[in-house]
């Protein structure tokens, strides 16, 4: 009965929302700045089982946060202990912290959140991240401690996990519960209105425990098209948008418009599903592939230059192993490799082993014109080789069936994030099904030592174990390309953007706009 009085309330909430929305008040009403950024869709606002949204940092907050640097910093908890004897993390907790609707903030919600993403019932894509995790004991209502299984280095970085209130989840489906669809959070912002396909509107918390924001409302405009974000930014209607490089191109040195082009961790590649039949059979072609994707040229044509070229998933990173195989463009190579290991040019000029044609379908999400000419353009160049290479937008991803999908990942942060969780045996973001064992053995030692030499050396084996064995055909880091409005003050143009140029709000407290 709880659970169902808990969940008609927050229907009923969501409902008036809607209601607010629907009158045509996706400001909010009344005087103050409003920022409206353009926007994917959301189906629902949950950090603990989603990892991306870049709506989440404005809502909630972590124990821990990143800085402009991305280095952790203090988030909800002021301080922090570890004993290396226990593998023992001790938070200390900022006081006077509310949620949106005025309940304190406690570590019974810290411990709350974290086990229901331990949870393998939840399905949560972020569990890997705290397996280590043995016990959470909540000293009192300002002290959480975690006891470790064995050291992880990145737990730190894990802790900038959005905390989730206990007091109305507590009971609830955390993948289906209608607190997704009107979170309460601790964060700088709280939901205003949610007019579904439109517009998610946040208003300042007056009641923030690092002090209330500068601008007053920001309005999460749905614009799920390219081409609109453009002409919606050139008209007025948005104040800031990450664009395509082609789009963000036509704002440069134009009056009234600021372009920031800014430095991201995201890589695009073709990921091969091994949960598929097709590469049980040809997964050692896999190297022919790589060696057959001109990546400067598609750099070039389709980013127009703002990236560099990819040859693995750290570039980007402390840890980077610039020796590896890079498998640079080398049409020869590629055909040597595909007759070393018995194809044949067949009479319609793609090769052939064993009476079964060489090629593949390379699914693209919709809605992402950039990674639908990636793809197009490697497809291209992979039919020259003899690779019967085409593309395909399907309207759901299907991780399991679909033969090769164009993914994008990365992180600014630790360099276990986005590598242990991606490439682990079945870990939590493996979208692949990708296994071996040297990768699962070196991602494990990276992230028990916090000895800077010896995690460079499991990392570098890490990286030559990927590349002799490769999960993906990686091709290129993008640069993320946001056009804002001259009237917005405070972004941070060198702060490095992780996946799906996420990361822009970070220091959003500080931002003001001009009248």
């Amino acid at each position: 009965m709880r659970k169902m009085k808990k969940t008609v309330c927050l229907l009923l909430a969501g409902v008036l929302l809607l209601g607010l929305a629907a009158c045509g008040q996706t400001d909010g009403g009344g005087d103050g700045s409003t920022l409206v950024y353009a926007s994917g869709d959301y189906t629902r606002i949950n950090p603990a089982m989603d990892e991306h949204g870049e709506i989440n940092i404005l809502l909630f907050n972590g124990l821990t946060a990143h800085d402009g640097k991305n280095q952790v910093v203090p988030g909800l908890a002021k301080s922090w202990d570890y004993d290396p004897d226990t593998h023992t993390y001790t938070f200390h907790l900022e006081e006077n912290v509310q949620w949106h609707d005025g309940q304190p903030f406690t570590a019974e919600d810290v411990k709350f959140t974290i086990e229901a993403i331990m949870d393998p019932e939840n399905g949560s894509e972020n569990a890997p991240n705290y397996e280590d995790v043995e016990e959470i004991t909540v000293i009192d209502d300002h002290t959480v401690a975690f006891r470790l299984a064995a050291p992880n280095v990145a737990f730190l970085d894990y802790m900038t996990m959005a905390v989730l209130p206990r007091h109305l989840l507590e009971g609830e489906d955390m993948q289906t519960s209608g607190f997704f669809r009107a979170p309460v959070g601790t964060g700088p912002y709280k939901l205003a209105a949610w007019d579904e396909g439109q517009a998610i509107t946040l208003e300042k918390n007056e009641d923030y425990f690092k002090g209330a924001a500068n601008i007053d409302r920001i309005i999460f405009k749905i614009v799920p098209d390219d081409n609109a974000q453009a002409l919606q930014m050139q008209s007025g209607e948005l104040d800031l948008a990450l664009l395509t490089p082609k789009d963000a191109r036509n704002f440069e040195g134009r009056e009234g418009y600021t372009v920031y082009d800014m430095k991201t961790s995201d890589y695009r590649g073709i990921l091969f599903n091994f949960w598929n039949p097709y590469w049980a059979e040809n997964r050692d072609l896999i190297p022919a592939i790589c060696c057959g994707l001109d990546r400067q040229a598609i750099l070039d044509a389709v980013v127009l230059g703002r990236g560099v070229v990819a040859y693995g998933p750290l570039q980007r990173n402390v840890y980077n192993n610039e020796d590896v195989e890079r498998y640079d463009y080398d049409p020869d190579r590629a055909r040597s490799i595909l007759e070393d290991a018995g194809c044949v040019m067949g009479e319609n000029g793609f090769y052939e082993r064993g009476g079964q044609e060489i090629g593949f379908v390379i699914s693209v999400g919709a809605g992402d014109q950039v990674r639908l000419d990636i793809a197009q353009a490697a497809a291209q160049q992979l039919r020259e080789i003899g690779v019967n290479c085409t593309v395909e937008v399907p309207e759901k991803v299907d991780w399991g069936g679909q033969m090769a999908y164009l993914i994008g990942w990365g992180s600014p942060f630790d360099a276990d994030d986005h590598t242990y969780k991606v490439f682990g045996t079945g870990k939590g973001a493996n979208y692949s099904g990708y296994s071996n064992p040297l990768v699962d053995r070196y991602l494990t030692e990276a992230r028990q030592t916090d000895d800077p030499v010896k995690r460079a050396e499991a990392y570098d084996k890490f990286q030559e174990a990927l590349a002799d064995d490769p999960a993906y055909a990686f091709i290129c880091y993008i640069d993320a390309d946001y056009v804002a409005s001259s009237r917005i003050r405070g972004i941070d143009p060198d702060t490095v953007m992780g996946h799906h140029g996420v990361g822009i709000f970070w220091n959003v407290t500080e931002w003001t706009m001009d009248a």
